[in-house]
């Protein structure tokens, strides 16, 4: 087990198995030593997903965990482009929160993927990002988070 599986095993976490696509996109696209990840929501392993508007349907925690799911989601595919979650830096996340047009909590939403990449992988898991409210998103998703990786040698 890697040194960043025994801190997701310490966390009480695991990560999900990575899905096939439900519309015409890849998990990742790799160019070189960068990986763009394509968006991930916060789907259950029972294939459900947490769904309704931030600052209306859901509170910040809420969409804080939904956040967290996505990071577990954007780790198995950082995971699978790599090969191994110890060559795996975080470069940039572009989180997306579906919020009423009075919140603006965004940061703080999707501070708990950023936390959670900084838990699991150090400072590989320190990264540039955006934080931006939505008016909507898919399957009325609160949150959808999309990275860009560099996979080490």
């Amino acid at each position: 087990m890697s040194d960043a599986e025994s801190r997701l095993t310490a966390l009480g976490l695991s990560l999900p198995a990575v899905g096939k696509p439900l519309f015409n996109y890849v998990p990742f696209r790799r160019a070189g030593d960068v990986a763009y990840l394509s968006g991930q929501v916060p789907r259950h392993a029972d294939g459900t997903l947490t769904t309704g508007k931030v600052g209306a349907d859901l509170s910040v925690e809420e969409a804080r965990k939904a956040a967290e799911l996505c990071g577990l989601h954007l780790l198995a595919i950082a995971r699978e482009a790599a090969g191994s979650l110890e060559k795996v830096e975080f470069l940039k996340l572009f989180g997306m929160v579906n919020a009423t047009p009075e919140f603006g909590q965004q940061p703080k939403v999707i501070d708990a993927c950023s936390d959670l990449l900084v838990a699991v992988l150090g400072e590989r898991g320190r990264h540039a990002r955006s934080a931006i409210g939505m008016g909507s998103l898919p399957s009325n998703v609160p949150v959808e988070i999309e990275a860009v990786i560099r996979i080490l040698d």
